[in-house]
């Protein structure tokens, strides 16, 4: 029977970036699916929640999260 891959809490390394004047904040990674639920930030306000691919985070914070 296959491993179920698990999901990776990286709140407490309070991870974020800037993209086009929005903040993201990295709430999990999921291995399974490899996507990442982030939280959205705009002036300061939370938007929403929703999930982005691991693929279209930038090459600084794809170092940090690490997926193997």
């Amino acid at each position: 029977m296959a491993k179920k891959k698990k999901i990776i809490d990286l709140k407490s390394k309070n991870l974020s970036f800037y993209e086009n004047g929005i903040e993201y904040k990295i709430l999990c990674f999921k291995a399974e699916s490899m996507t990442l639920d982030v939280l959205r930030y705009e002036d300061g306000k939370k938007l929403d929640t929703f999930n982005i691919p691991f693929a279209h985070l930038p090459k600084a914070m794809k170092k940090i999260v690490k997926p193997n």
